[in-house]
């Protein structure tokens, strides 16, 4: 069975290269704690909705799902401490939104049974515990590089706690997955296809709130043409029609370049100027000669 891994940003910028960065900047460092507590807050009430789907049906994967819940609910719990420790926010994290963008490309009628649902949902919850598994790891790697401050050293404490268990819920998704596509060769094909489709719609969503620069929009448009292209035929018109227009207006990514102009203007107008300004224009060239490379 195909076994997916998160790519890259841009396809060129590993999660070491970024947490590098994260690390070395307290503001942004607190930023990124508070979108894993808000992550794994979240993915309580997602969890849940699951369950309260099953409605006792497979109670073998009602029980294990009762589990994990508790399992995120206590990293979010652990991050709330570790947050209010360090005087840091609680609230929404600014920028947008993994999961509201993740949860967005989901088509929500896409199932025809109770199994196609549970094949979709393990597959949603596999991808994603993976890309946190990436940068729970990378976020340990580059605390270990950096002065060995209290601060530091607490937060490194409070990851190292967590990524076992994420990494835990990987291979228990990998578990389930293998076992729903040993059933016959009818199930090991909506496997693949809910594999396919959901690494596409994950790595939408990561890059969706990384990418601010000049033509993000147009490579938004991209990632959603990828994820069709995973869909049968006769669904890609709708699936495309449906999102297509948020896509193209992306209020999120326009809220959140502003957001992020300001606080760069605010903190050193200087390198504003210079570079931020430069990497932002940047965008648009990169996009077009990745695009004129690329061939269909």
């Amino acid at each position: 069975m195909t076994v997916a891994y998160p790519r890259k940003f841009l396809n060129s910028i590993s999660a070491r290269d970024i947490m590098k960065s994260v690390v070395g900047d307290r503001e942004v460092h607190l930023i990124t704690l508070n979108r894993y507590r808000y992550n794994e807050q979240r993915s309580c009430k997602d969890l849940t909705n699951v369950i309260e789907k099953l409605d006792g049906q497979f109670p073998d994967l009602i029980q294990d799902l009762s589990r994990h819940v508790s399992e995120e609910a206590r990293h979010a719990m652990w991050l709330t401490d570790l947050l209010m420790d360090l005087g840091a926010n609680i609230g929404a994290p600014p920028g947008a939104s993994y999961i509201d963008e993740f949860e967005r490309l989901i088509d929500q009628d896409y199932y025809d049974d109770l199994e196609e649902g549970v094949i979709a949902s393990l597959a949603a919850i596999n991808v994603t515990e993976k890309r946190g598994c990436e940068y729970f790891s990378a976020h340990i790697y580059a605390l270990k590089q950096v002065p060995q401050t209290d601060e530091n050293g607490q937060i490194r404490e409070t990851i190292e706690r967590i990524l076992p268990e994420e990494t835990s819920h990987v291979r228990w998704g990998n578990r389930w997955l293998a076992q729903l596509a040993r059933k016959s060769p009818a199930h090991k094909r909506k496997v693949e296809q809910a594999k396919q489709k959901y690494t596409a719609i994950e790595h939408a969503a990561y890059e969706s709130g990384m990418d601010i620069a000049l033509g993000a929009e147009l490579r938004r448009v991209g990632k959603l043409l990828d994820i069709a292209d995973t869909l049968p035929i006769w669904e890609r018109p709708q699936y495309l029609m449906e999102r297509l227009p948020a896509t193209l207006l992306a209020p999120d990514l326009q809220r959140t370049r502003i957001t992020a102009a300001q606080r760069a203007w605010r903190r050193d107008p200087q390198t504003f100027t210079e570079k931020i300004i430069p990497m932002f224009l940047n965008g648009l060239k990169r996009f077009n000669t990745r695009d004129s490379k690329t061939t269909v």
